[in-house]
């Protein structure tokens, strides 16, 4: 678990009229700031509250797992912070240091801005190094604060063009560019925890596709398959700038009592999974050490951070070995929401340590893994019977496209040839 402390409790509030707000989606993001985003009061008092909490986990759920937890100050303090850059760092001392007094093994870090390529929030990277390593603590007197883990954010920038959606993974992969690069750039950072606190195609998980058409990728193949080819290339990214990437977060919610794929960035709807989910669980399988891959459709990393992928598709992968099992993703993606014809892929495995394999494809695409897919096909219903809601359900799942085969391997090495449509992913596992 990543927990996140915040925000400021109306009691402890410096400025708590008005508190509650009245934000719908549409509206400006600036009407959601309210009460809840100041400097405490009592700082004390604060602290205390950090403390409680603090011990009240470990209370509930055992020392020994609330220690395996990563502690986190604040969302975004460039933008939902509205006290100086010297009071949040002052509630960060106050914050580290109550968790520390509850929890003394306890990781806690930060600083999880926005826009983390942008100047703003490079300023407020470096200004929080500087106050860990540097400055006097306002809560010990002495210099420095802990620091145990550095958190970022990471968001694309979808938007319509000519009547469909065009995605922009270069905008998320440039902050996570920028992320690693900073954490780079300090010895005191190296080793340290990397956690992408929120990394996403973009920024408003609870603007739908109405009041927001660009989001209207959400429910079906497009966040699936982008979130494939996007995560392969953080770990692309971590490895040429030898950082300690732990992992990322995706911002997304479970919204109550609304209807059925209303395009909110949530992984499931009224409980029925969306395909993106079964990406996760396709991750969730790729056990073992990474593995080299090689293809000749991926775009090369620089050419999809600096520009994405606005020319031919791209068709790459990712894979994993452990001691009795290889897993190997594949994806066929596009920037563009426009359906092209399947295309034929050939995967050559080599090192395989056994004569014979069993070998099963697991796959997301318009037919496989996918509710939405199948919603669409009942006439969209907002008010499915029992017997769509179970068919729904299953077909949420993650599904494969035949039954486990015994493969023969020759010399170490198999060879595989599919024909994987546009925006689908494909999860081959080889177990010996």
């Amino acid at each position: 678990p990543l927990a996140q402390i915040g925000f400021m409790p109306e009691a402890l509030s410096t400025q708590p009229v008005p508190y509650k707000h009245n934000w719908k989606p549409g509206d400006p993001y600036a009407n959601i700031i309210t009460g809840w985003a100041y400097p405490p009061k009592d700082y004390n008092k604060w602290a205390a509250l950090v403390f409680e909490w603090v011990k009240h986990s470990i209370q509930r759920y055992g020392q020994k797992e609330v220690e395996s937890w990563y502690w986190e100050l604040w969302n975004e303090p460039n933008g939902y912070w509205k006290g100086t850059q010297e009071e949040f760092f002052k509630l960060y001392d106050y914050t580290t240091d109550a968790v520390k007094r509850a929890l003394p093994a306890a990781k806690i870090g930060g600083i999880n801005i926005a826009g983390t390529a942008g100047d703003n929030a490079q300023q407020w990277l470096h200004a929080f190094v500087k106050h860990c390593f540097n400055d006097t603590n306002y809560v010990t007197g002495k210099t420095g604060a802990p620091v145990d883990m550095i958190l970022f954010h990471a968001k694309g920038s979808p938007k319509v063009v000519d009547g469909h959606v065009q995605m922009n993974m270069s905008r998320q992969l440039q902050d996570i560019n920028a992320g690693f690069k900073f954490v780079a750039s300090y010895p005191q950072l190296k080793n340290l925890p990397v956690v992408i606190g929120e990394s996403d195609p973009e920024g408003c998980a609870a603007c739908g596709m109405k009041t927001n058409p660009s989001n209207g990728y959400r429910n079906g193949t497009m966040y699936s398959s982008y979130t494939a080819a996007s995560f392969a290339r953080k770990y692309l990214l971590a490895d040429s700038f030898k950082v300690n990437f732990t992992g990322a977060v995706t911002w997304a919610f479970e919204f109550e009592d609304q209807p059925w794929f209303y395009g909110f960035r949530d992984l499931a709807t009224n409980g029925v999974d969306k395909p993106v989910l079964n990406i996760f669980r396709m991750f969730g399988m790729m056990s073992g050490i990474r593995v080299s891959l090689q293809s000749n459709r991926q775009y090369a990393l620089k050419q999809i951070v600096d520009s994405s992928v606005r020319k031919q598709n791209d068709i790459g992968g990712i894979a994993a070995k452990d001691k009795k099992s290889a897993t190997v993703m594949v994806w066929n993606y596009h920037d563009d929401d426009l359906m092209k014809p399947a295309e034929p892929v050939s995967i050559t495995i080599a090192g395989i340590p056994s004569k014979n394999v069993m070998l099963t494809e697991f796959r997301v695409d318009s037919t496989h893994s996918n509710s939405y897919e199948l919603w669409k096909q009942m006439g969209s219903p907002q008010q499915p019977s029992k017997q769509q809601v179970a068919a729904l359900e299953q077909a949420g799942q993650l599904q494969t496209t035949g039954t486990a085969v015994k493969q023969k391997i020759n010399n170490g090495v198999l060879q595989l040839k599919i024909l994987l449509p546009q925006q689908g992913v494909s999860l081959f596992k080889l177990s010996w």
